[in-house]
């Protein structure tokens, strides 16, 4: 019987189960014999002492054998050392009851199915049960004949055969309840180890929410507070350049740097009502009208065409391709030289798309693999807007003709794609190149 048929599982059996039972039957029978020998109850005068000394003896020897097992296998007996074990216990009960006068250490005989249970599993217990019955059967019809017609015999056999049934059904409880509290404990152990790896997984979802606040913070200020204050910098340039040759061009450049420093507070308290929870839905068409109307006021000169509605589209996806559009519009003014950005938006039933196209000086003329190792932080943080919300982003452009930005967002709620990126090619009109300078 294998160790997986005690528990029915394919784990160890379970630990010494009700371990004092066999102590006091041993404990019993002892005491049942040397009193039936002292007080003669069987009137035929005086049991011979070695008879007394040797069943006293083999009953200590019982005890022994508990007390050896117990102490090198405090919690279970391997099964090799249980054979043994197991194969030497019988041949003291039959010691025993040879020895003992009042016939009453058969008893003990109702430990081998007990034992057995508990070492090697039902099935041998029921085996072994069962030729322990068939044997005291066979003694009563060798010795005993007309066994069957005496009612002290057959209530012997009876009650010798409610005795064996008792000790397996007590066995089989015992095990069932080890295994019970074995099984707490495994999911015990489990629920503990589930937890310990929630806290873990908690602490990382933390993690990740942090770092994706700090980069959305991180985009929403480059090109938020990045594009005003660009805006700024140009025009004190500009005040400052004509400030002697053009008063009133210098006067101009820096009313238009403190509107757009008034943008600049408008944006940051925009983003803190958002943060809030209290911004109201944003609409794309008059915010980019009034990003262009600032935008036109020096070079280059941007035109805007809308067209569709923009109803139906998620305010991510329209937050999306305004700062796109923000970005790109920078870009142009910082890095192209362009004069002239168009600014065309597109809605149909599938998603929205943004193109602004610059006449400057086109993408820079690096090597694609090192444009694709150093993008900038603008053109990644626009890559990244569009991929949260499953779009793409598209840079087209030949160097000397100009630059062409195009960003694509599905409508209605999409899953984020993972491997949204800028494809790259530099050299023939359509090409596209991720922008290493610009940002």
């Amino acid at each position: 019987m294998s160790e997986a048929a005690v528990t029915g599982r394919g784990d160890a059996p379970p630990g010494r189960a009700v371990p004092w039972v066999s102590a006091v039957v041993y404990g019993v029978v002892g005491f049942a014999g040397l009193y039936y020998a002292i007080a003669d109850l069987g009137g035929d005068g005086p049991v011979a002492p070695v008879r007394v000394v040797g069943f006293t003896a083999c009953v200590a020897l019982l005890f022994a054998l508990e007390f050896v097992e117990r102490r090198l296998f405090p919690v279970r007996t391997p099964t090799g050392p249980a054979i043994a074990f197991f194969a030497v216990r019988p041949t003291l009960f039959v010691a025993v009851a040879a020895l003992d006068p009042s016939g009453l250490s058969r008893v003990l005989f109702v430990l081998v199915p007990f034992s057995a249970y508990l070492a090697f599993g039902r099935a041998a217990s029921l085996t072994l049960g069962a030729l322990c019955l068939l044997l005291l059967l066979g003694g009563h019809a060798l010795w005993v004949p007309g066994w069957y017609t005496d009612a002290t015999y057959v209530s012997d056999v009876l009650m010798f055969s409610v005795g064996l049934v008792l000790a397996i059904a007590m066995a089989g409880i015992a095990v069932r309840e080890q295994q019970g509290r074995r099984r707490l404990e495994e999911a015990l152990g489990d629920l503990e180890e589930s937890h310990a790896r929630l806290t873990a997984y908690a602490d990382q979802v933390a993690e990740l929410s942090a770092t994706a606040e700090r980069n959305r913070m991180a985009r929403d200020i480059h090109d938020g507070l990045g594009h005003h204050l660009t805006a700024i910098a140009v025009q004190l340039e500009k005040a400052a350049e004509f400030r002697d040759r053009d008063p009133a061009a210098a006067g101009q450049a820096l009313a238009d740097a403190r509107g757009s420093a008034r943008r600049a507070l408008e944006d940051v308290r925009h983003s803190v009502r958002a943060l809030r929870g209290g911004e109201a839905g944003f609409r794309i068409r008059p915010a980019l009208a009034d990003l262009v109307r600032h935008a036109d006021r020096g070079r280059p000169a941007v035109t805007l065409s809308v067209v569709g509605e923009e109803d139906g589209f998620g305010e991510a996806a329209l937050t999306t391709l305004y700062r796109a559009c923000q970005e790109a519009l920078t870009n142009a003014r910082r890095h192209a030289g362009a004069g002239l950005v168009s600014v065309t938006v597109v809605f149909d039933a599938v998603e929205a798309r943004l193109v602004v196209q610059d006449d400057g000086v086109g993408p820079p003329t690096a090597p694609p693999d090192l444009l694709t190792r150093s993008p900038g932080v603008g053109l990644a943080g626009m890559r990244e807007r569009a991929a949260l919300v499953g779009g793409r982003v598209d840079l087209h452009g030949v160097p000397g003709e100009g630059t062409r930005v195009t960003v694509t967002v599905p409508r209605g709620d999409v899953r984020p794609c993972a491997d949204v990126g800028v494809r790259e090619r530099i050299g023939a009109p359509g090409a596209s190149v991720d922008d290493g300078q610009q940002g």
